[in-house]
């Protein structure tokens, strides 16, 4: 289906409702209803001291009707921006209801499309909800499923467990350092992620405006009295770089940020096994770098010439024993359910791998069809499981996990992935990434640093978020790095210390 024809409905809901309706049919586009379609939605909303909402898809062609409702009482005092928030959650709920019948399948997280269900979690506990309290609001006014119920109540359980102050981390904030080379582009990566060797501005000319960037940060920081909770390398894969590069740029930190000895975590993506060697993993160990990570993806070397990943499983094998061997303690490997080709078997041979090398995290990833990807450019070079399989994969990862003393602490969701899923971070309790949590709870300033790095500066006293995004090409940011990073510490003054001053 390409176009759902409705009526009755403001042209506001359309983009809501082509969200849920993509759950069944990707790419479909609502339209308003025209003379001699086949299947049309129709919406009937009532407001008063509640909303109700009653949808109606027919099919004429076929003589078949499906019919869903539902209602739910508008809260006293509320402002207008809220009341159409829940006019729109009533319509949805109403509409996920005859998709699911027409076409037998039930979406397992309800209306919800964000990437983030564990905020909303952790929000309704925050006003002060029994967890009990906040369950049924989600299953009965969002349509969770219980299992994803279950899997909300254990995340966000650990997370304050791990992070006691979790909500009282927006006093301090962490760094992002994006280090936008990679050896190769992976098929289904949108990352900045560039050649080492090409020719999108030079490593040199990059590197020389994030020391500047990571110098005029610290200095910020320092002024304001602000300490760093955790500090990421990310990219890209940061380990593309030289050895000497990437020293110099820890020095740097050492140099500039206020209380770097003290920060809580860092971590480095070493996620390509392809730029990893002895001295790399030498200088990791020496500056007491707290996690590591090293991805194989897939254990299946077809698959990982497909993708373009251009390392070997027995390099990755080889690698994640060197880590080992020179004392690297707290290591993530990545797996990615619903790579092209692969299916339940092939699935169950890297849990089988897995429990060979135990890594203290698991970061279990359901493939998303990412926009400006080649994989999503090039579909039909790249055949993946039907839904179906793919939740029984996700099933298997949970149950195999809990299995082996891994717990889940962090989840996301993204747009097109495959099943309508998730990717969980699983971990040995006590090896969770702090980091991996204050990012997707959003409950502390993040500041961006270098290629492609994205700031989210969270006022404390609203908790508005301001994404401030660095230039994803290198030679954008060499042209511009001191410019941009101005005008974001401007940002940072006017959202953070503005608000915070006096505290």
């Amino acid at each position: 289906m390409k176009r759902l024809h409705v009526s009755g409905i403001a042209t506001a809901f359309y983009r809501d409702l082509e969200l849920i309706a993509g759950l069944f049919f990707p790419g479909v586009k609502v339209v308003e209803n025209q003379e001699g379609t086949d299947a049309i939605v129709h919406f009937t909303v009532d407001e008063g001291d509640e909303v109700k909402v009653a949808v109606t898809l027919s099919d004429p062609a076929h003589d078949q009707a499906w019919h869903g409702s539902h209602r739910r009482e508008h809260v006293s005092a509320q402002d207008e921006r809220t009341r159409r928030k829940r006019v729109k959650q009533v319509v949805n709920h109403a509409f996920l209801q005859v998709l699911e019948e027409a076409c037998g399948m039930r979406q397992p997280w309800g209306i919800l499309t964000g990437v983030r269900p564990t905020k909303l979690l952790h929000n309704l506990l925050l006003e002060g909800m029994s967890t009990a309290e906040a369950r049924a609001i989600l299953e009965r006014d969002y349509r969770l499923a219980p299992n994803k119920l279950d899997l909300l109540d254990e995340i966000v359980e650990r997370q304050t467990t791990v992070l006691p102050d979790l909500y009282r981390l927006d006093r301090e904030v962490s760094l992002y350092v994006g280090i936008p080379f990679c050896p190769t582009k992976c098929a289904y990566c949108t990352f900045p992620a560039y050649a080492i060797q090409g020719r999108n501005g030079s490593v040199e000319d990059f590197l020389e405006g994030l020391h500047w960037e990571i110098e005029a940060t610290g200095e910020w920081l320092k002024n304001r009295g602000l300490p760093v909770t955790t500090i990421y390398f990310g990219g890209g894969t940061p380990t593309s770089i030289t050895a000497e590069q990437l020293e110099a740029l820890f020095e740097r930190m050492k140099a500039c940020i206020p209380n770097f000895d003290r920060v809580r975590e860092l971590t480095v993506e070493a996620g390509r096994p392809d730029t990893l060697e002895r001295e790399k993993l030498d200088l990791l160990k020496r500056w007491q770098v707290d996690r590591i990570s090293i991805n194989p993806q897939s254990f299946k070397e077809d698959t990982l010439k497909l993708i373009g990943r251009h390392h070997t499983v027995k390099e990755t094998l080889e690698k994640y024993a060197l880590a080992r061997e020179m004392g690297l303690n707290n290591i993530n490997m990545d797996l990615i359910i619903g790579l092209p080709g692969e299916g339940l078997d092939t699935f169950r041979q890297s849990l089988t791998m897995m429990e060979e090398l135990m890594p203290e995290s698991l970061t279990v990833h359901t493939l998303s069809f990412k926009r400006g990807s080649h994989m999503t450019r090039n579909p039909e070079k790249y055949p993946v499981a039907p839904g179906e399989v793919i939740a029984r994969m996700v099933a298997e990862a949970r149950d195999w996990t809990g299995k082996h003393g891994y717990v889940p602490y962090y989840l996301y969701r993204q747009k097109n992935i495959l099943g309508n899923q998730e990717n969980v971070g699983y971990a040995l309790p006590g090896e969770e990434s702090l980091y991996n949590i204050i990012i997707m709870e959003e409950r502390q300033t993040i500041i961006g640093l270098g290629c492609g790095a994205v700031s989210k500066i969270i006022s404390p006293t609203s908790g508005k978020i301001n994404r401030w995004p660095n230039p994803k090409e290198p030679q954008a940011y060499i042209d511009t790095y001191r410019t941009q990073t101005e005008k974001k510490l401007k940002t940072l003054d006017q959202a953070y210390w503005e608000s915070t001053k006096g505290i």
